[in-house]
């Protein structure tokens, strides 16, 4: 049988799944570079500067006519917040172990709930209200008092999980009047010239086998964007959107065979109440649309 004679939503799962290792093994290529000492801010500019080697070919494409928009501010913001979501992102795995990192930044799901209504006016009803709360008593589990995490590291992932807020709203209100192309090429022009200061700054001399690395990395990670895109189009947001927390039990299984990581008793019960308010709010979200 081929694939596009499947029916939508299980194309939509198939490819989010795709997306979701996709997610796991750009992980574990964070924790292979920060233990080969690649600075943070060298892996991140390599990021950005993968995404906008993606979307040349549409800026080289539709030309200067690409850029065009009366929301240059909005356009400024939304490369910002990804600069900085991918800047804490990454820096926190330098910190937290694989599954510890990556359940915390699931929690961009209930910030994004509790500053949807005062930025863009959303009605916010009693199921993503109770996701959020979940959520949050899902982090209180995970760093209570006397847990082994180090409070740097929760910061670090929280304020990436909370950048990542930035992300999420303003694509919604850029959604209304820009194009996808227009939204895309700011956002890798803008993400690369933010970065570029920071990668000159931490600059530190690489060999040949470091910059291979990178060079795999810059040019893959992109792609976890057109498998989530792809798999939205594909299937009812419904039904395809809660497979992108698969991540955590893939990244939870790299960890365990090949780190060693084997989180306690009180960061999975943690873990399952933040994956469980993210997956109430991501279903919510999507039928609501």
């Amino acid at each position: 049988m081929r694939f596009a004679s499947l029916p939508g939503n299980l194309r939509g799962a198939i490819l989010m799944s795709l997306g979701t290792v996709l997610f796991a093994v750009e992980v574990l290529f964070i924790r292979w570079m920060n233990d080969r000492g690649i600075p943070t801010t060298t892996q991140v500019f390599a990021r950005s500067m993968g995404q906008l080697l993606w979307v040349l070919p549409l800026i080289l494409g539709a030309g200067l006519a690409v850029f065009r928009t009366h929301r240059l501010g909005l356009h400024l913001f939304r490369g910002l917040a990804s600069a900085l979501t991918w800047g804490l992102y990454f820096l926190s795995f330098a910190f937290l172990d694989l599954a510890t990192a990556t359940v915390l930044s699931f929690t961009n799901v209930m910030f994004t709930t509790l500053l949807a209504g005062p930025i863009l006016r959303e009605r916010v009803d009693a199921a993503r209200w109770a996701g959020t709360l979940l959520g949050l008593l899902g982090v209180a589990i995970m760093l209570r008092p006397g847990t082994d995490i180090p409070l740097l590291g929760a910061l670090t992932a929280l304020g990436a999980a909370l950048a990542w807020c930035g992300i999420t709203l303003s694509s919604r209100a850029l959604s209304r009047t820009e194009s996808t192309q227009t939204v895309v090429a700011w956002v890798g022009i803008v993400t690369s010239l933010c970065t570029l200061p920071f990668f000159l700054w931490g600059w530190a001399p690489i060999g040949l086998g470091d910059a291979a690395i990178l060079l795999v990395f810059a040019l893959f990670t992109p792609g976890i964007i057109w498998f989530v895109t792809e798999a939205l189009r594909a299937g009812e947001a419904s039904a395809v959107a809660p497979f992108q927390y698969l991540r955590l039990v893939v990244i939870m299984a790299f960890g365990w065979v090949l780190f060693a990581e084997v989180p306690d008793g009180w960061t999975l019960l943690g873990a399952a109440v933040i994956l469980t308010g993210a997956v109430v709010i991501t279903v919510r979200e999507a039928r609501r649309a």
